[in-house]
């Protein structure tokens, strides 16, 4: 789930465009290391960025994810970010309330409680289009998340508004799950800002027995 892209271009010349670059790279290396925090604090669930896979490889796999029938009733969720260095900066467990509009538009309510003890809380609305794509909206998605569904795998792509002190970023999500088997289903989504990446959120979403209080 990199190196910097130059955000300076022109030939270096002379010491005082030296110090120029030296202190925008100490720049973009500070502001990258507030969003890779901040993501620590806030990152939920949940995806644009480039991928590095092909959903079309899953066509032939099983069991074949219906999203009407895997995301409705209750899902518990246990995941955790990682920064780029794989070392895990937070954990979190997630209540899913998930409900339906008419044949094609899946609620999601994401109530999330986090090992630090700070809460937060996301509504997706998913609307089927044909073809496998589906389109999803929430509070703090910038326009709308693309996703495609083939075989046992749903990829989305999103740009999510994440607040870092007293600044919003706009970090791209690349986010893949992949359904195991009929109640479990597995979710990893990559981070990325200005092309590199950020970290990684890594969520286990189990359905629960409509019996099970």
């Amino acid at each position: 789930m990199s190196k910097f892209k130059r955000l300076s271009s022109g030939t270096m010349v002379g010491r005082n465009m030296v110090n120029k670059n030296v202190i925008g790279k100490k720049n973009v290396t500070r502001t990258m290391t507030k969003i890779v925090i901040g993501c620590g604090l806030s990152a939920t669930l949940l995806i644009s960025g480039c991928a590095t896979q092909n959903i079309q490889a899953y066509q032939n796999t099983t069991p074949t994810l219906d999203m009407h029938e895997f995301f409705s009733g209750k899902i518990d969720g246990w995941g955790m970010f990682q920064g780029r260095n794989g070392e895990v900066k937070k954990r979190f467990y997630v209540d899913i309330n998930a409900t339906h509009e008419g044949d094609n538009v899946i609620v999601l309510d994401e109530k999330f409680s986090w090992a630090d003890g700070s809460k937060s809380q996301r509504i997706w609305r998913l609307t089927e289009q044909s073809n496998g794509v589906w389109v999803g909206t929430a509070g703090d998605v910038i326009g709308e998340a693309t996703g495609e569904v083939v075989g046992n795998t749903l990829h989305w792509n999103y740009v999510l508004a994440l607040p870092v002190e007293d600044k919003t970023y706009q970090v791209d999500f690349d986010d893949w799950m992949y359904l195991i088997n009929d109640g479990v289903m597995l979710n990893r989504s990559v981070m990325k800002k200005f092309g590199v990446e950020l970290g990684s959120v890594t969520l286990s979403m189990h359905r629960k027995d409509p019996d099970t209080k």
